[in-house]
């Protein structure tokens, strides 16, 4: 069969391409599996194609491999900056007609992301509109300079500001979560500016700085194309010869190596809080790198402790004392480097270090003995369920789509899910306890205590409770 295909791929003149045969999944697992083909185009840019004929709709993906972990010192936030770009129109396409032209032939799940590692642009569109969905994507890909000036920069630079002043500056605890962060990843580690970026870098982006962003990080060699639902092999990979084939590419540019934080001392943080009316703490530990070993473990850990009114942190300090209005725990998956982290409100009157008392009581018992089986196989069952309701879909946040093009951006494997499942399977309560002990350790953490100004009008007293 494989033959027959390359074969069939070299007398249309097309790309050659593999078909992949992933490791099978367990039984009672088979309908996790995503059957997809891998090839590159001769400029450098990567191919997944996985056909779903399940409904007539088809997802179009691109991943470009470049994210904040990216950015110069100076220039945080722009990565988020140019995918708003994206989306101001390219040589054939005029300003803002984008999503519009999508939303008028029926598109749904279209955004755009910017996270530390990547950035991506997505869209799902009736089957019949597969050809316009990829022209679209290529025709920025290739062309967004030409239609690029200063007055689009200027207005995108307004638009991503007030999104840090909504989403950071006059957010309850805002600016206390991004010193919490920067104390975590002190400059100029890349992590440090979070995605959004600093007031005076993005006033600081310039067009120049905007195009050799483009021109280096943005070409064919440093793009995923995924298309993922009902479509025709032949027909698909022909359009996408059509449309991206042509399109020139530069080398596939090198990513900086950063060496890991490592902190070897508790570093506490006390914000004045202006916004937020009740104490908030934070406490924070680096952990290991999305998909490596001790990443699945933490992912685990944080569901035991602080997901669902059944966790451990839940019914201790919300319902037996008292003492939260909300609290969690959860493990925020990185490439470079990992953070763990416990996030407790406290209920008016209780101070925050009352609340950083009892979550070290909860994760000393963690330490002393982890979970027990039933807590590991409900947590693991929570997990399987919400991977299983993502991959209902072909697009969209958690979709098909963007499954396939997680594992190869981290692992050069889009078919990794099994590996990826097996790394949950291995978790064991011993493993857990042993990661609590090894890795949240109470002598290499930040604590962040951010509690209500007592000028503040909002603010409550402290009083502590027993």
């Amino acid at each position: 069969m494989k033959a027959f295909i390359a074969a069939t791929a070299l007398a249309l003149g097309l790309p050659a391409f593999a078909q992949q045969e992933a490791k099978p999944l367990q039984p009672g697992r088979e309908a996790l599996s995503i059957p997809y083909d891998k090839y590159s185009l001769p400029n450098g840019l990567e191919v997944l194609l996985a056909r779903d004929p399940k409904l007539p709709v088809v997802a179009v993906n691109v991943w470009y491999h470049v994210g904040a972990y990216d950015e110069q010192p100076g220039r945080t936030g722009f990565a988020h900056l140019f995918e708003h770009m994206m989306f101001q129109g390219s040589k054939h396409v005029p300003d803002d007609v984008h999503i519009a032209l999508l939303e008028q032939l029926g598109g749904t799940d279209l955004n755009g992301t910017t996270n530390f590692d990547r950035t991506n642009y997505f869209e799902t569109v009736p089957s019949n509109q597969l050809a316009t969905a990829l022209w679209l994507e290529s025709d920025r890909m290739g062309f967004l300079l030409d239609a690029l000036d200063e007055k689009k920069l200027r207005t995108q630079q307004e638009v991503v500001k007030n999104e840090r002043r909504q989403g950071v500056e006059t957010r309850p605890y805002g600016i206390a979560q991004e010193k919490f962060w920067q104390t975590l990843f002190p400059a100029p580690h890349p992590y440090h500016g979070k995605v959004i970026g600093s007031m005076a870098d993005l006033d600081a982006a310039t067009v120049e700085d905007v195009k050799a962003f483009f021109r280096k990080w943005y070409a064919p060699a440093n793009a995923t194309l995924a298309v993922v639902g009902d479509f025709e092999p032949q027909e698909a990979r022909a359009l996408i010869e059509k449309y991206f084939a042509t399109l020139p590419s530069n080398p596939k540019p090198a990513r900086p190596e950063v060496a890991p934080v490592k902190l070897t001392e508790e570093k506490l943080v006390r914000h004045d809080e202006k916004i937020g009316t009740l104490p908030l703490v934070v406490i924070g530990w680096h952990t290991p790198p999305y998909l490596s070993e001790g990443d699945a473990i933490a992912d685990m850990l944080g569901i035991v402790l602080g997901t669902g009114k059944s966790s451990r942190l839940y019914k201790r300090l919300v319902v037996d004392k008292g003492l939260a209005q909300s609290v969690s725990a959860s493990q925020q998956s990185l490439g470079a480097q990992s953070v763990f982290t416990v996030e407790a409100v406290a209920r008016p009157g209780v101070s925050s270090d009352a609340l950083v008392k009892e979550i070290d009581a909860v994760l000393e018992e963690m330490r002393r003995s982890g979970p027990t089986s039933a807590e590991l196989d409900q947590a693991r069952t929570r997990f399987e369920t919400q991977m299983l309701a993502g991959l209902q879909s072909v697009g969209g946040f958690g979709g098909k789509a963007d499954t396939l093009q997680s594992y190869n951006h981290f692992r050069g494997d889009p078919g990794f899910l099994v590996h990826d499942l097996e790394r949950y399977d291995a978790v064991t309560p011993e493993r857990v306890r042993d990661f609590a002990r090894d890795t949240l350790k109470p002598t290499e953490r930040v604590v962040l205590h951010a509690v209500p100004s007592p000028s503040s009008p909002s603010s409550t007293p402290s009083k502590e409770k027993p």
